[in-house]
């Protein structure tokens, strides 16, 4: 008889974020405390607008973190992960998540239809990053 012990490994994704065409928070999910207060998390995500809004690169550093998006009409999506980790995860992570949402808001993928459907949005964004936590 063999017997299998599921170890759970390190955490991969450190947080999901989306935010609007002018960097205010629609969605943020923080998946461990590398952010400690508030006031991190929004300065973090200012940043991180900064950093990324009206440019062409999919993958970026960004306070030693590094940074998946993607942007859609008027939203930007985010996942974050260390800086060590392996980019193709996060890109498929990103992916898997903005097709999620995209089928939940039925490829009207802007803030408004978001916001109506935010309950379901939130729920696969844990479904999709629980596992890895």
């Amino acid at each position: 008889n063999t017997r299998f012990e599921y170890v759970a490994g390190p955490k991969i994704n450190k947080s999901l974020i989306i935010l609007d065409n002018n960097g205010e928070r629609v969605l943020s999910k923080y998946y461990d405390n590398h952010f400690a207060t508030l006031k991190d998390k929004t300065d973090f995500e200012a940043n991180l607008f900064k950093k990324t809004y009206q440019t062409d690169f999919e993958i970026i550093a960004c306070q030693g973190l590094t940074v998946c998006y993607k942007s859609s009409v008027d939203l930007l999506f985010y996942v974050i992960g260390s800086s060590d980790e392996n980019e193709l995860i996060l890109v498929s992570t990103l992916n898997t998540f903005f097709d999620t949402v995209s089928v939940i808001v039925r490829k009207n993928v802007e803030k408004k239809a978001v916001f109506d459907k935010m309950d379901y949005i939130i729920l696969a964004a844990d479904e999709l990053l629980r596992k890895e936590c």
